[in-house]
């Protein structure tokens, strides 16, 4: 069930980062590491900092961008250090461990997102992500290495997994089973569609978007959508685009 688990870093500048927390996933127990343009990898100090957990380094996926990092995944949890202009579900790392193990028990892939040591992840890039995470720590010293804030996450999640008897919580059966759902790459797809037939009715000014699509990631982001409701939502963006373009239409029994 761990092997659902993916740790992905972006854009990490100090490859002594990467090696700590690939000790630190190792630590608890999680091996999948993606790495988005990370600026120096791989790198002896990597290697050096890893303690040991090499293997997850040598299997280490190097991408070009988050939605490389995230295709396949259904629940994507993304660390935040500050408030945001939009609020999002925001959880603990506690929260957050139960979660994840919640979701790897369904089968469902589960990606696990922390940003760049100087800045974090950007607005842009936490809006992938149907939840934040806050790592409570000291406001007088809040800044936590980045390695320490993998350690602590990773710790949760195996506490959590500890206590379901490393089988993952047997509650309530879920409304859809992780085959059902969309993918995260799929939603970002539907996304990208939404934007443009909103562009196209005059509903959004992609001069003055102000937060509208946020707004609606946030909406749908809180919703277990499956795939076959993402391609009905998908459908009716088709047909309104053609409507708002005065092509013919034909009215399709559903």
């Amino acid at each position: 069930m761990l092997q659902n688990i993916r740790v992905v870093l972006v854009n990490t500048s100090h490859p002594g980062n990467i090696g700590g927390a690939a000790r630190a996933m190792k630590n608890m127990g999680l091996s999948r590491l993606v790495l988005v343009q990370p600026q120096q990898f791989p790198s002896p100090e990597a290697s050096a900092r890893a303690s040991g957990a090499d293997d997850v380094l040598t299997d280490a996926v190097v991408v070009d961008s988050l939605e490389e990092a995230l295709v396949g995944t259904r629940l994507v949890l993304g660390t935040s250090a500050r408030d945001r202009r939009l609020p999002w579900p925001l959880i603990d790392p506690r929260e957050c461990g139960r979660a994840v193990i919640e979701h790897a028990a369904l089968g469902e892939e589960i990606a696990l997102v922390f940003g760049r040591e100087h800045a974090g992840l950007t607005n842009d890039e936490l809006q992938r992500c149907h939840f934040h995470v806050h790592i409570p720590s000291n406001p007088d010293f809040s800044s936590l290495n980045l390695a320490a804030s993998v350690q602590v996450l990773a710790y949760e999640v195996r506490t959590a997994w500890l206590a379901s008897g490393g089988q993952g919580a047997s509650s309530s059966k879920p409304a859809a089973t992780p085959s059902e759902l969309a993918t995260m790459d799929e939603m970002e797809l539907f996304y990208q569609h939404l934007e443009q037939a909103l562009v196209d009715i005059g509903f959004l000014d992609p001069e003055k978007p102000r937060q509208l699509m946020p707004r609606l990631r946030r909406l749908y982001g809180r919703s277990a959508v499956e795939r076959t409701e993402v391609s009905i939502l998908r459908g009716i963006l088709t047909e309104t685009q053609k409507v708002a373009r005065g092509e013919p239409h034909k009215r399709k029994d559903r």
